[in-house]
């Protein structure tokens, strides 16, 4: 997997939910660290993105973390990441974890989790970026947004090429397979 160096994991900062989505963000992690991938999340500490840096500092993988400021000072921010960077707002959290990242992952989470992946999807219909995103549909997670989806291209409201603009996972091994996509050249690829 030489050209993806790093991946951007969107997830919930909920622990209070099913155990496979705990499971899928642990194993995540650990599956990161172990291919040599670094992992570029919203900097948290709890729920599942805690979860997902700790299992990938535990396999010894570098895990940069972005988090506004506002977060970092209630104390949400996990002290352990190899970086910690810490910005202003959420619109720079968003820019610069594109900017770190070669590929997009979506794990289950709630509103923020869909703005975050909302604003990647725009960003390549725009042809901002050219990274692969991938949502994990664990356990059918995502089916309603599927459907939503489907729906929006359906109503004329999207094209239906706009499918192709996330690939559907349906497991976290299914995931790293589809990590192996081969990226263009740096200087072929738009920037966000």
């Amino acid at each position: 997997m030489p050209n993806i160096r790093r991946l951007c994991v969107y997830c919930g900062s909920s622990g209070a939910v099913d155990a496979r989505y705990r499971e899928a963000a642990t194993e995540l992690g650990a599956r990161l660290a172990a291919a040599g991938i670094g992992l570029v999340y919203g900097g948290g500490r709890v729920g599942l993105m805690g979860l997902l840096a700790d299992a990938a500092l535990a396999g010894g993988g570098e895990v940069v973390g972005i988090i506004p400021s506002r977060l970092r000072d209630a104390e949400l921010a996990h002290r352990g990441a190899t970086e910690l960077v810490v910005v202003e707002s959420m619109h720079e959290r968003k820019r610069l974890m594109a900017e770190k990242a070669d590929a997009f992952a979506i794990l289950p989470g709630g509103i923020g989790t869909l703005d975050e992946m909302f604003e990647a999807v725009s960003w390549k219909q725009l042809g901002l970026h050219d990274k692969p995103i991938l949502l994990a549909d664990i356990g059918g997670y995502w089916g309603p947004l599927r459907t939503l989806l489907d729906d929006i291209v359906t109503k004329g409201f999207a094209r239906p090429e706009a499918r192709e603009l996330l690939r559907v996972v349906p497991t976290i091994p299914a995931l790293m397979a589809a990590l192996e996509w081969k990226l263009p050249p740096a200087r072929d690829r738009p920037q966000p």
